[in-house]
């Protein structure tokens, strides 16, 4: 159930209250309109961390290649805070679209991953990444599992592949070396991340 505040003094209270508890970490802004995610829990915090490190062993250390487990990502240098969004796994790579602000990201980072929670609106971030140009975007629903890639097409992402559990689907990156494929597993499904040299592999 949404919820709609317009008492400032509620809405400077809340807001407070999430920052000083840490339950602000995935809230975004999306046009001036703050958005209060729900707090990840534990399984969604291990996907992000592990996907981000499964990514980084196969892109390796010496390429200049950026990978967060999590970032702020804006169309615009200033006054970013008025819109931007939190991907759980942000590979940016040189020369591409994405600036560094320190802050955050403005431009679209070259690869993100968003891991849904029950209540979240990540499939309606997708025009939000086309429009800064993220050249593609993991989607990894759980409720049913299942791995759906996007990809940046005349400038807007478009499915290029889904991957369900048992399934021979295979979902591969153009963009980071590796293929991702959910495999059945115990208490959930675990991803497969396979490096394109066909021998390096990880399970999420």
């Amino acid at each position: 159930m949404a919820l709609m505040v317009l008492d400032p003094t509620q809405e400077a209270r809340l807001k407070a209250e999430r920052q000083a508890s840490g339950a602000d970490r995935y809230d975004e802004v999306w046009e001036g309109v703050y958005m209060m995610a729900p707090l990840a829990n534990n399984e969604h915090q291990e996907l992000q961390f592990e996907l981000g490190a499964a990514i980084r062993s196969a892109v390796g250390r010496n390429a200049g290649v950026r990978i967060l487990a999590g970032a702020n990502v804006s169309d615009r240098d200033e006054g970013w805070e008025h819109n931007y969004r939190c991907p759980d796994v942000v590979v940016v790579y040189p020369g591409g679209a994405a600036r560094d602000c320190g802050t955050h990201w403005s431009g679209g980072p070259d690869f993100c991953v968003e891991i849904t929670s029950p209540g979240d609106r990540s499939r309606d971030k997708i025009d939000f990444y086309s429009r800064i140009g993220v050249r593609e975007l993991l989607v990894i629903d759980r409720s049913p599992w299942m791995l759906e890639m996007y990809r940046l097409d005349a400038g807007r992402l478009e499915p290029a592949g889904r991957s369900k559990p048992g399934a021979v689907d295979v979902v591969t990156s153009q963009v980071v070396p590796v293929s991702f494929r959910l495999v059945p597993g115990a208490p959930r499904p675990r991803i497969e991340v396979v490096h394109r040299d066909g021998v390096q592999r990880w399970l999420v």
